[in-house]
């Protein structure tokens, strides 16, 4: 009599604290039981010894974004979350964005919709506040992060959703006080079109540009800004895609004066450099994302604060855009590189790359790679125990990983919907050789094998983090004032 849905036998499980060996009794989606020689199941799998993961989570991917101007993201619910699955991914937090007059209300019921029996993994949200009314932050954010929406992202560039400054201290100041967090793409938007005109009036065009028009120095601006800000108002800050050592430094900076900043690095900001940008006619464009890959060897730094322990998570920022107008070139294929659609896809290259890179090159340990992969995200965005980790009564998400297979990136092993990959070419070793998603079997190496109404909404947790003690928190105190509740 089998006793459970699922077993997997002869497990070599690693947390990000922890290395057991177990097999691993699953029942009604979630994990049972941990032990030696358990009970039957109706179901098994021999993991041979191999390491059984939690499955990962992608705090940062774009699919079925609504633009108002430029191209669409190529990806649906459906076509992402396959994608993601066959990388190891099995929770996945894409955004749903509001635009200038939309109501937040609208945009995460539009979201809801587009994403509803249509994904094959589990899924939240953060919203992008694009328009933060005194209207839409008092009477409809509450509501929102009620629903378990509980991370809202910002914006320092891009016009259809910049905040200007007052914003995002009206902003910040409503999310400390409902208990959410927020998360901050960092550039000066005046230095870089400062930038850019002078390199278009001097003729420099092409893709290989982009990056001497978004310096490093111009996210250094913004996140000491945007660090600064949150001193003030005391709320938890995620600054995404950090690209430099510079900026390493400056967040590494406001820790020390007690603002709680965590740091998100990405796979474009270790296996690209600027020199990817530089190929023949438009071909640059596949690497073209912001904050643009940096220098040759700036990649040493990135991998210092990934092995030390400086970042938190580690994500995809996937934002597929074909390479036609639909996509990349939605002005036309020969024109200067502000005119192309900034983003490239990496969801479901993600995990590979860190674990090919980190664990089997020595690098970072499992446990590491675990925090960084899966753990660490689920923590910060309130979805853990229930994700991130592997123990009894969390969610049965789970990779046995093959890290002895070797294989070469190609476009056409992957499942996302646009025909490239920045990473094309690129050796990795170590592939999920099987995932599970609350205990059903999505993927198998290179094949999909899940379906597409399987993923739900996994809502989140707010925040509730105690007031810290930084320098102007004592200031304000001083003089008899308190703004974070």
């Amino acid at each position: 009599m089998s006793h459970f849905d699922l077993v997997i036998r002869n497990a070599r499980c690693a947390t990000a604290s922890d290395v057991f060996d177990a097999d691993i009794g699953i029942l009604d989606g979630r994990i049972h039981t941990l032990g030696q020689s358990i009970a039957p199941g109706r179901r098994e799998i021999d993991a041979g010894g191999r390491w059984v993961l939690p499955g990962g989570i992608d705090s940062h991917v774009h699919v079925d974004q609504r633009q108002t101007t430029g191209g669409l993201t190529a990806d649906t619910f459906s076509t992402g979350s396959i994608a993601a699955a066959c990388g190891g991914t099995t929770t996945m937090i894409p955004f749903a964005t509001q635009l200038r007059g939309q109501s937040l209300r609208w945009a995460m019921e539009e979201y809801h919709e587009r994403s509803r029996g249509k994904t094959a993994i589990d899924y939240n949200f953060h919203l992008i506040v694009g328009d933060p009314t005194a209207e839409a932050l008092a009477k409809e954010l509450p509501d929102v992060i009620a629903d378990g929406c509980t991370s809202l992202k910002f914006f320092t560039v891009y016009d259809d959703v910049m905040l200007s400054d007052r914003e995002v201290l009206n902003a910040m100041a409503a999310a400390r006080s409902e208990g959410a967090m927020v998360m901050i793409h960092c550039e000066n938007a005046d230095g870089i079109d400062w930038m850019t005109e002078k390199l278009i009036d001097r003729g420099l065009h092409a893709p290989k540009y982009h990056p001497a028009a978004r310096p490093a120095i111009m996210e250094h601006e913004a996140i000491y800004r945007m660090t600064a800000f949150a001193e003030l108002t005391g709320v938890p800050l995620m600054i995404v895609h950090v690209s430099s050592g510079g900026s390493m430094q400056l967040i590494e900076a406001a820790r020390r004066r007690g603002v709680t900043v965590y740091a998100e690095a990405c796979p474009q900001y270790i296996a690209l450099d600027s020199t990817d940008l530089d190929k023949p006619g438009m071909e640059g464009a596949k690497a073209l994302c912001s904050p643009p890959p940096r220098w040759p060897g700036n990649d040493t730094a990135i991998w210092q604060g990934i092995e030390d322990g400086f970042f938190d998570v580690f994500s995809s920022d996937h934002s597929p855009y074909r390479f036609d107008s639909s996509g990349k070139f939605p002005h036309g294929s020969d024109v200067p590189f502000n005119r192309i659609s900034s983003g490239v896809p990496g969801v479901e290259t993600r995990s590979p790359i860190l674990f090919s890179e980190g664990v089997s090159k020595g690098r970072i340990d499992i446990n590491r790679f675990v925090a960084l992969n899966s753990t660490n995200a689920a923590k910060i965005y309130g979805i853990y125990p229930r994700k991130g980790t592997i123990a009894v009564g969390s969610d049965a998400d789970l990779c046995i990983w093959d890290d002895q297979y070797e294989t070469i990136i190609d476009v056409a092993l992957l499942h996302h919907a646009v025909e490239y990959t920045p990473y094309q070419g690129m050796v990795v070793k170590g592939w999920p050789a099987v995932t599970l998603s609350r205990g059903e079997v999505v993927a198998e190496y290179h094949s999909f094998c899940g379906r597409l109404d399987h993923g739900r909404y996994v809502r989140a947790e707010k925040r509730h983090p105690k007031g810290t003690a930084t320098p102007t928190a004592i200031e304000l105190a001083k003089l008899g004032v308190q703004l974070s509740v």
